[in-house]
Formats: C-alpha cells, sequence, structure tokens
C-alpha cells in the first residue's frame, strides 16, 4: 500500500515537475559556501531525479564573474565573497554535482543570479506552458535558495511538495527554524513530505 503520509492532495501526476535547487559543485566541495551534510541528502535526490529524468529541471546559482560586480548590494555581497565569484572559483564549479548531471539530458538546467529563480525570469511561463502545477521541491540551502524558490512558487499558486529529507543546508539552527515555518506557517500551502512517499507515489499514468 503507498503511504501518502503528507501528499494531503493526492498523489502527483504528469502535472508536477522536479525542481532541484542548486545542487552544484561549489557547495559540495572545499569552498567557503560548502554545505557539509549535502551529500548526505544527496542519495534521496539522486532517487527522485532518476525516477522520472525528464520531468527534473535543476537551477544553478551563477556568481558574479568578478570581485565588485552586480547592482546595489549585491556588489557588496561579491566583495565579500570575492572567492566565490567565477573567476576565482572557475566555471566548472557552477555545475551540479556529477551524480546529478548525468541525468541532463532529459533533466535541464535553469540558471539565475539572484536565490530566486522566478525574479527576473519567464520560469513560471515555461512551467505553465507545459501543464506544470505542482513543484516537487529537493535540495538547498533550506533557508535561503529554497526558501526562496518555495515561497516564489506558493505566490504563483502552485502546488508545493517539499521534501523535507532531500534539503541541505549549512546551518542547522535556521534549517530547523525554517521547517518549523514550512510545516506550521504554512502548512495551507506547503506540503512537507519524505523521499519515499514520492517513490511510492509519482506515477505519470
Amino acid at each position: 500500500m503507498s503511504k501518502i503520509v503528507g501528499l494531503r492532495y493526492g498523489a502527483p501526476s504528469a502535472s508536477a515537475m522536479h525542481l532541484c535547487v542548486d545542487m552544484q559543485r561549489m557547495f559540495a566541495e572545499r569552498t567557503e559556501w560548502k554545505m557539509p551534510w549535502l551529500e548526505r541528502v544527496l542519495p534521496n535526490i539522486v532517487s527522485i531525479t532518476s525516477l522520472h529524468p525528464e520531468r527534473t529541471i535543476f537551477t544553478r546559482f551563477i556568481p558574479a564573474q568578478h570581485s565588485g560586480q552586480g547592482m546595489g548590494m549585491w556588489r557588496r555581497y561579491y566583495e565579500h565573497w570575492a572567492s566565490m565569484t567565477v573567476d576565482e572559483l572557475g566555471a566548472d564549479m557552477i555545475n551540479v554535482v556529477p551524480e546529478l548531471a548525468r541525468f541532463a539530458p532529459p533533466a535541464r538546467y535553469f540558471d539565475k543570479y539572484v536565490y530566486s529563480p522566478w525574479t527576473a525570469s519567464d520560469l513560471d511561463r515555461q512551467l505553465r506552458g507545459a501543464g506544470i502545477d505542482t513543484l516537487i521541491i529537493t535540495g538547498g540551502e533550506t533557508d535561503v535558495c529554497v526558501l526562496a524558490t518555495m515561497m516564489g512558487a506558493v505566490d504563483w499558486g502552485f502546488r508545493v511538495l517539499l521534501v523535507t529529507d532531500a534539503l541541505c543546508s549549512s546551518a542547522d539552527e535556521t534549517h530547523d527554524a525554517m521547517m518549523n515555518v514550512y510545516e506550521n506557517r504554512l502548512a495551507q500551502q506547503v506540503e512537507c513530505v519524505s523521499t519515499e512517499a514520492i517513490l511510492e507515489n509519482w506515477r505519470l499514468k
């Protein structure tokens, strides 16, 4: 019997898309932005991706090319994080981790230059045009780019399935605080589910 714990509105279907947030080498390897427990959730994200790779989008956070580039406070941000610019990191570090990159294609990439994939983009139009009304969200960080991705999805009216054991952060305290927000304050608009629930219930027919 399928486990549908957390799937308040039933199993996801062909109208769902897996949106995997920023599972990139620069967050997995030895950089100042490394997420220490990315490796812990990676097997779950791989499992979800392998289920329907053609229905997966990998977002990639693209840093400034060099220190001091950017508008407004982003300029100051990249003065502070000069080591995380493309010139310092190398372009290869922007790529998703190899365990996930092997799924693209048919999975595809969506690049963004700020935390949210919805800002100054046509992501909503792309998804709606493809008949997508449900987003299965995984990745990192729980309290930054996942937060921005999830809030935008809520604002655009998508059904949001947040996979709690497929999220990671570099800060346990704020991860836990955000999970409390997701599970309580946003309980009417966010369904917090497990990887197992997605694997057992996401069918395209």
